[in-house]
């Protein structure tokens, strides 16, 4: 699935999914970094087009190469939580997971002096209780287009053109800066990023 829909934002009204539809700015988002190789590959395209993002770290990933997310800080683009071990939140308990999300919180202050105050649960899998607990400190953000880049089932092509066709004003658009979608983001996100400036869309971080 590529988009969200309509009825899912409604019901879970308190998670952000999108921005307003009547400006053209749309939110690009990169989930399970920072990892060399991938995460220089979109820094790097991001800044060729002068566009802005916002990445959902993973703590462990921080934790591992902190110089890789100083430089995302440094480059000007927004940060997110996204727990330390990318954690299910179906499969664990509240307190488990809300530790895990503090030990997350924990490497990307030590490595980039920021604390970011947006939280996106990997999967999209959270709990109620979770979602109440960590709602009392995070702005709890998803996304209303999915690339689909991590879909081994799915042509790079498929992957652009239905990233291109559901995005419009407002979108929160979610790719993956991680080892197991390398070979997609190289072959998809330059056409999409340019696809993004040709159609007037102002990139925004969170």
């Amino acid at each position: 699935m590529h988009h969200i829909p309509s009825l899912v934002p409604k019901i879970f009204h308190q998670m952000v999914w999108h921005f307003s539809r009547e400006q053209n700015n749309i939110y690009l988002t990169f989930d399970d970094g920072p990892v060399p190789g991938v995460t220089d590959f979109v820094l790097e395209e991001l800044g060729l087009r002068n566009m802005k993002a916002t990445f959902f770290m993973v703590g462990d990933n921080v934790r591992k190469f902190p110089d890789l997310a100083r430089k995302v800080v440094e480059e000007g683009h927004g940060l997110g939580n996204h727990t330390f071990s990318h954690m299910n939140g179906f499969q664990n308990s509240a307190e488990r997971y809300l530790n895990d999300i503090a030990c997350c919180q924990r490497e990307i202050i030590r490595a980039t002096g920021e604390n970011p105050l947006i939280f996106r649960p990997p999967y999209g899998k959270i709990t109620k209780k979770q979602f109440q607990l960590t709602a009392k400190k995070y702005k709890l953000i998803m996304w209303d287009v999915i690339s689909g880049d991590y879909d081994q089932h799915q042509s790079p092509q498929k992957c652009l053109k239905k990233s291109i066709k559901y995005s419009q004003n407002g979108s929160i658009v979610l790719f993956h800066d991680q080892q197991k979608t390398e070979a997609v983001i190289r072959a998809v996100l330059p056409e999409y990023l340019d696809y993004i400036k040709r159609s007037g869309f102002q990139t925004c971080i969170l």
